[in-house]
């Protein structure tokens, strides 16, 4: 069973940056797509940002446009996400997500991915 890790989350104030890592121990993901999902309390989990498995392909929520990038290094099997200019409504708990085969297309939405890891909890505060 392979487990995707996150880290990087925490408590930050509004208008801070926080960086998220997820690593991926004992499987590499290096030509699979990937991608990181937020859940809000009482909301449906919603895509933050992705890229496929070329990493030339980048897609963002609207609400993180020009804030959050992805980005990979398939060297140390690992996918970050810098967060920076955050706001109280970035407030959730942060998925990585790693597709099972290699150069899918589809990489936004959140059934074309097999595995998960089990959250880190980013909270911005005023």
């Amino acid at each position: 069973q392979v487990q995707l890790v996150e880290s990087g989350g925490g408590l930050v104030q509004a208008g801070g940056s926080l960086r998220l890592t997820c690593t991926a121990p004992g499987r590499a993901f290096s030509r699979s797509g990937r991608g990181w999902f937020r859940q809000a309390p009482g909301k449906e989990r919603e895509l933050v940002a992705a890229l496929d498995w070329s990493g030339d392909n980048t897609y963002y929520a609207d609400s993180v446009k020009g804030r959050f990038t992805i980005s990979r290094d398939n060297a140390k099997n690992t996918v970050y996400l810098q967060m920076n200019s955050l706001k109280l409504e970035d407030t959730a708990v942060y998925y990585c997500a790693a597709q099972s085969s290699s150069f899918r297309t589809r990489v936004s939405a959140a059934d074309s991915y097999e595995y998960w890891g089990q959250g880190t909890q980013v909270t911005v505060s005023s």
